[in-house]
């Protein structure tokens, strides 16, 4: 058997079961980096379920655990920890992995505030061990395709990023419709993907604006006949713009306060043509389909380039993530998105926020070195496990 990273899951409601499949995925294809030897959720049933469903595949099965303490107590040689909490806990539950020495790869956002991730990234630092935050979307194929179209000069100069979605959700999500364990709400749930997007494809933005609302402050556990109300505290609308350096400008809106007409349209210009995600290249004569562009990027890359961003063809980007963990565990090779760049996307996400709670815009840099904190401070106060 190959040198194995032995691995400890934590919190295994829905996002780990996408983990899981993962991990499936690679022990299929004999990528076979990890040992699986431990589960934890508070919830002692989850974390046995998804014992047993990593034992069908594994033959054998992880231990189980309803206690973080306990497991890394009794489970000394297990080098690295998989994580996936809510967003209110993400630091609590790093501190005594990392203080165990424990490799962590966690699931995005980073942290509960910027603050509380400047913390997570001391520990990670000085604990020596790799910290990864589980940021997929760019590893996607097509996202992949949009960053070899963009350097290759495809779309020229660029110009601007629409990222627009419209449509109505009525229907309650748990904790993720209650800013004191999310955050926020979609813009930073979900929103912090498409940060790290606009960084990868274009870079750094410098300042952002943005206006935020509640329309509906209320969801229902049976949307179909708006029965059984409850009351959300995230919003449901944000408009922002995004300056970037050279001239390049953005509009970055969601809403889930739209009904009868939903619409998305998300498209990169440039002074030569224009990336339209979901439809591919479009010149002012030319064109390519979206698969004609993931094809074309394939062949530019060649096999060896193939391997490396798609191992044995697995293209599931979670999949490719956990994978590039294990190695960098295993051998030290970088891991794409460490605690930084993760804070990097994320600071964007809570600028939406800051500028709305102080009427104006702010910078990318008063926000990331945490001079403004005004939205962030009522989630600060009282965040346990929080030094200032």
């Amino acid at each position: 058997m190959a040198e194995q990273v032995t691995i400890g899951l934590i919190g295994c409601g829905s996002m780990m079961g996408a983990h899981e499949r993962g991990f499936r995925q690679l022990w299929e294809k004999d990528l076979r980096t990890f040992e699986i030897v431990a589960t934890c959720d508070v919830v002692r049933e989850a974390a046995e379920t998804m014992a047993e469903t990593i034992a069908e595949w594994q033959g054998s099965k992880p231990h189980v655990y309803d206690d973080l303490d306990t497991m890394l107590r009794d489970e000394p040689d297990m080098a690295a920890v998989d994580i996936v909490t809510t967003h209110r806990t993400h630091h609590t539950v790093v501190e005594p992995c990392f203080a165990a020495g424990k490799h962590v790869t966690i699931e995005k956002p980073l942290a509960f505030t910027l603050r509380a991730g400047r913390q997570m990234i001391d520990q990670a630092e000085a604990a020596g061990v790799v910290f990864q935050v589980a940021e997929n979307y760019r590893r996607d194929e097509e996202n992949r395709a949009i960053k070899w179209a963009i350097d290759e000069g495809m779309i020229g100069d660029i110009r601007m990023i629409y990222w627009i979605d419209v449509e109505e959700r009525l229907w309650y999500w748990t904790w993720r419709d209650h800013k004191d364990v999310a955050g926020g709400g979609w813009p930073l749930d979900g929103g912090v993907h498409f940060a790290d997007l606009f960084r990868y494809h274009i870079g750094e933005p410098e300042q952002i604006y943005c206006g935020v609302r509640t329309y509906n402050p209320v969801r229902y556990e049976n949307a179909d006949d708006m029965s059984g109300p409850i009351d959300v505290t995230v919003e449901d609308t944000t408009l922002g713009t995004l300056d970037f350096p050279n001239g390049v400008i953005g509009q970055w809106t969601y809403s889930l306060a739209g009904p009868g007409h939903k619409f998305s349209n998300r498209a990169l210009y440039g002074s030569d043509g224009a990336l339209v995600w979901g439809q591919g290249w479009k010149g002012r004569k030319d064109s390519l389909s979206r698969d004609d562009l993931v094809a074309k990027h394939q062949v530019a890359i060649g096999e060896e380039g193939r391997e490396k961003l798609y191992p044995r063809g697995i293209t599931d980007t979670i999949a490719t993530e956990l994978y590039e963990f294990t190695r960098a565990v295993l051998y030290g090779e970088p891991v794409e998105i460490d605690g930084w760049e993760g804070y990097k996307s994320e600071v964007l996400c809570m600028a939406l926020y800051e500028s709305h709670a102080l009427g104006r815009p702010v910078t990318r840099e008063e926000v990331a070195s945490l001079e403004t904190e005004v939205y962030q401070g009522e989630l600060n106060d009282g965040l346990e496990g929080l030094r200032t």
